[in-house]
């Protein structure tokens, strides 16, 4: 995590939904300080619709996201979420998303060894030029099979 002084007091949440089964772990984190806040969640899926497979049966970037927030609101139904799918630069929209926002959240892909140390691009981004704190949520480990 990295606070700011300046974050909002009162904005809401960000929450960047990428559908990935890391970004579980992030989305609830995001439900429950948003429970513990009694702030909104402004959940953003961000995508490049030049870089979507053609043809291929890809989900809608709006189903995705549905998918990710779906059974969040049943346990915390106090929380108000607003859904939003962006075209873009993740990024750049994340970082415009947080001049309001009180706090945003992102996941990171675990990954093992030293890159399991490494952060990716967004939220190295989001670490360095957000106007509101980061939180980086790690996604639960997996058992090595191998």
């Amino acid at each position: 995590m990295v606070a700011r002084e300046e974050s909002a007091d009162a904005g809401p949440i960000v929450l960047c939904v990428d559908g990935s089964p890391a970004g579980e772990t992030a989305v609830e984190f995001a439900f429950a300080e948003a429970a513990l806040r009694g702030a909104e969640i402004s959940a953003v899926h961000v995508w490049l619709p030049d870089h979507a497979p053609a043809g291929t049966g890809v989900e809608s970037p709006e189903r995705l996201l549905a998918q990710a927030l779906a059974g969040h609101s049943e346990k915390h139904p106090d929380v108000t979420v607003r859904r939003e799918v962006a075209s873009g630069e993740a990024r750049e929209v994340l970082i415009e998303r947080s001049r309001n926002a009180q706090l945003v959240v992102v996941g990171a892909r675990r990954r093992g060894g030293f890159t399991g140390l490494l952060l990716g691009s967004v939220s190295q981004a989001l670490l360095h030029h957000a106007h509101s704190s980061v939180v980086v949520v790690r996604g639960r480990t997996q058992p090595d099979v191998s």
